[in-house]
């Protein structure tokens, strides 16, 4: 019987846009790993779906069991609810954050995933951790640049 690997992620944006980061604790049969990034500039949903890519990106083997817990309604009703599906045969058209929803669909046929909506900032410790870690990496000043927003941005130049 394998095990279950469970995934807290959390995103956060100071201004929308604005300096952002997104927080991830991972838990492997009781082995925690925390990561978090900060970015000058981007949103509060891309930090959220960034948070999510980014955990699963951490993996080292496929075909896993995972349980992704998240406070976006965004991340999980647009997986949950089969919306990201359709923006595919669309063509992502019209949808924000494709670059991102696009690698998101790379690490999720790799594994099976269930995603749990959480209330934020109420009384679930791993969800807290994550805000902690997302809001301490948009406040570090310790940036990097969200490079699929600024492009976007700008309409296609960084």
């Amino acid at each position: 019987m394998s095990t279950q690997l469970i995934i807290y992620t959390d995103g956060a944006a100071r201004g929308n846009p604005g300096p952002g980061g997104y927080g991830v604790v991972l838990n492997w049969a009781g082995k925690i790993k925390e990561l978090s990034q900060g970015f000058r500039l981007t949103t509060n949903n891309r930090m959220e779906l960034m948070a999510v890519v980014e955990g699963l990106k951490a993996l080292s083997r496929d075909g896993l069991d995972i349980v992704i817990y998240s406070d976006s309604s965004y991340v999980v009703n647009s997986v949950e609810k089969g919306w990201v599906f359709d923006w595919v045969k669309k063509g992502f058209k019209d949808k924000k954050n494709p670059d991102l929803w696009k690698e998101f669909l790379l690490y999720y046929k790799r594994h099976r995933i269930k995603f749990v909506w959480v209330k934020g900032h109420a009384d679930n410790p791993w969800n807290n951790r994550c805000d902690q870690l997302a809001t301490a990496a948009a406040d570090s000043r310790h940036w990097l640049v969200d490079e699929g927003y600024e492009r976007e941005k700008n309409g296609g130049m960084l």
